[in-house]
């Protein structure tokens, strides 16, 4: 992906998760459950590692996408100097990647759908591997993960809808969000094609657009995959205040903790 065109679809990112998903004071609280730094996998633009970094927490935070992590920095400055001293970005693989303090992190997040951009089943349950091998001992790792309901899969046939109209105050431009999915059933593969038309009044629209490869996982992959890791599963929760998953929750919110040395 050319850079511009990197650079845009990140800006349009945080201007999609500027209606607060309500997860970060989730990881404050489990932050200040744990004795140690923070790491966060697929950090992306700093959304969660930031507010952490203001909390007085050390951050560090992998990601692929260079543009996403140029937003984190200026995210990070922006909030002050001595939090821009508590982020540490790294741009590399988050399945390979291994920061210094690994094995010595007390929490360490897959927030907000990351998981399901990874790919199939294998990667998924590395990943989670990989959580574990970054916590200390009594450490936390948490995982949040989409989980659709039937009634919204049966409606994943490609059809384009309008998911909002918001203004952009970087650019001035308003903005359209469309969005078009496909799911398969055979797979469990959810091809989200995200169209992003931007302009200033009056203009020709600036088009924007990315797709992306979703693999489901359900609660109970979550769980097993925990286990395998070496993890002591403390809840799947369907909701930030950790009410145990349930009949219609949308979210699986896996929180797991590395067993204290004996």
């Amino acid at each position: 992906m050319k850079a511009d065109a990197s650079a845009a679809l990140a800006r349009l990112y945080d201007l999609d998760l500027s209606a607060d998903p309500g997860d970060v004071d989730l990881y404050l609280a489990l932050a200040a459950r744990t004795d140690g730094p923070v790491v966060e996998l697929a950090v992306g633009s700093g959304r969660v590692a930031v507010p952490l970094a203001e909390a007085g927490y050390e951050v560090t935070g992998i990601d692929l996408d260079p543009a996403m992590l140029a937003r984190a920095r200026i995210r990070a400055t922006t909030a002050g100097l001595a939090v821009a001293r508590r982020v540490r970005l790294i741009e590399g693989d988050l399945l390979t990647t291994r920061p210094d303090g690994s094995g010595e992190f007390g929490l360490a997040i897959l927030a907000l759908n990351s998981i399901l951009v990874l790919g199939g089943h294998d990667v998924q349950r590395r990943a989670i591997a990989v959580l574990a091998d970054l916590l200390a001992p009594g450490g936390i790792a948490v995982v949040d993960a989409w989980q659709p309901l039937a009634e919204d899969l049966d409606r994943y046939d490609g059809r384009l809808s309008l998911e909002w109209l918001r203004h952009d105050g970087e650019t001035e431009r308003d903005v359209i969000k469309l969005v078009a999915v496909w799911f398969d059933g055979a797979t469990r593969d959810v091809t989200l094609t995200t169209v992003f038309d931007e302009a200033l009044p009056g203009d020709a629209p600036i088009r924007w657009t990315r797709v992306d490869a979703l693999h489901l996982i359900s609660a109970d992959e979550l769980r097993a995959h925990a286990i395998d890791a070496g993890l002591v599963v403390e809840v799947v929760a369907g909701d930030y205040g950790l009410t145990p998953l349930g009949p219609g929750d949308d979210r699986a919110i896996l929180i797991a903790r590395k067993p204290a040395r004996d």
